[in-house]
């Protein structure tokens, strides 16, 4: 009871929380609960960052306590200004609700979007079971789940082969992605072993999460047509059961590698990327409305794309840099591209500090 608790709190109540504080400067047609928790998690996962990698590489015993005792503080403090952000908006708006919950409560659903909705929420409760109860093993787990394994037994990140169990210089590839290093965190303060938490309760966590980046996307493609949406999300889900024609697709690593860090990248970080990016072109076409909170999350995906994959880092500026320059030559438009290209700027330095420890 006390670990689902845990789970709860660390997975759910802290990223919601700290979602308020970019939440509290976005349109007020962004603030609904799921961009919230989309952007808590962001937020998160970049504050994590910030801490483990230097300890990573500058501190040579327990640098996995120092992670614990500091990214711990900072996760608690953000959740606070989050609530105490929320609270002084509430106020200030005279007690209405800007969350979006009553929209949803006051929205209007046909029954045939009903059926759609039900059909689509039994495909996903389909997706979560086998996840959980069909866990799939694969070579990989022998790196990233002994790794996560070792920071919560040892207080230790990236100093042994997990393979072995030896001491070792830093594996600069995969020292600079610190997504295991986040799975030990929520396994330590869970107080559950870091295999139960990669391949039961990732799952739980992280493919919901994904599908609230697919339904924000299809809010914006199709707006107030909620059948639409509902058959978009009913597609995807069909599309991530039924892909698995290897062992590479997204879809196979969505389902059977949900806890590895190039899984988030590919089912939930690229996708995002191109829903931040839509969002900021239309909120600056619209040029209304406080657009901080979006930009805010723009940054804090790049900066996801490191704590999952270091290659994920050089994929992200190339697809940013596509899309600046496809808006400038299209458009003519020249604002926007120069704020995104500024987005890449910690993309540039993780590439740089990984050049430097490779060389």
């Amino acid at each position: 009871m006390i670990q689902t608790v845990n789970f709860i709190f660390w997975l759910l109540v802290i990223p919601f929380c700290i979602g308020l504080v970019p939440a509290s400067v976005m349109p007020e047609n962004k603030r609904d609960p799921i961009t919230v928790f989309i952007a808590g998690y962001l937020l998160m996962w970049s504050v994590f960052e910030v801490i483990a990698i230097p300890a990573v590489i500058l501190i040579k015993y327990d640098n996995f306590t120092f992670v614990l005792r500091y990214f711990t503080a900072a996760a608690i403090l953000l959740a606070a200004a989050g609530i105490l952000l929320r609270y002084y908006d509430y106020r200030k708006s005279g007690g209405e609700t800007w969350l979006g919950i009553a929209n949803l409560r006051d929205a209007v659903f046909s029954a045939e979007a009903k059926a759609e909705w039900l059909i689509f929420a039994v495909l996903l409760g389909f997706q979560l079971y086998m996840a959980v109860t069909r866990a799939s093993f694969d070579g990989d787990d022998a790196y990233y789940v002994v790794q996560s394994l070792m920071a919560q037994q040892s207080n230790a990140m990236y100093k042994n082969l997990p393979y072995t169990g030896w001491s070792s210089s830093l594996d600069v590839r995969h020292a600079l992605a610190v997504f295991p290093m986040w799975v030990a965190f929520v396994a330590v303060n869970a107080g559950v072993h870091a295999t139960v938490v990669s391949h039961v309760v990732m799952p739980l966590a992280l493919i919901p999460l994904s599908y609230f980046v697919y339904y924000e996307t299809a809010k914006a493609l199709f707006g107030e047509n909620k059948e639409n949406a509902a058959v978009f999300m009913i597609m995807m889900a069909l599309f991530q059961i039924f892909g698995n024609v290897s062992i590479y697709t997204n879809e196979t690593f969505f389902l059977t590698r949900t806890w590895q860090g190039k899984a988030v990248t590919a089912s939930f970080v690229i996708p995002l990327c191109f829903l931040l990016i839509l969002w900021l072109y239309n909120e600056e076409k619209e040029n209304k409305g406080r657009k901080a909170g979006l930009w805010i999350m723009f940054v804090c995906m790049n900066m996801t794309a490191g704590v999952c994959s270091s290659l994920a880092v050089f994929l992200m500026t190339i697809l940013t840099g596509a899309a600046a320059f496809c808006i400038m030559a299209v458009k003519r438009e020249f604002k926007l591209p120069v704020k995104l290209v500024l987005c890449c700027i910690p993309n540039a330095i993780y590439v740089l500090l990984y050049l430097g420890l490779a060389g």
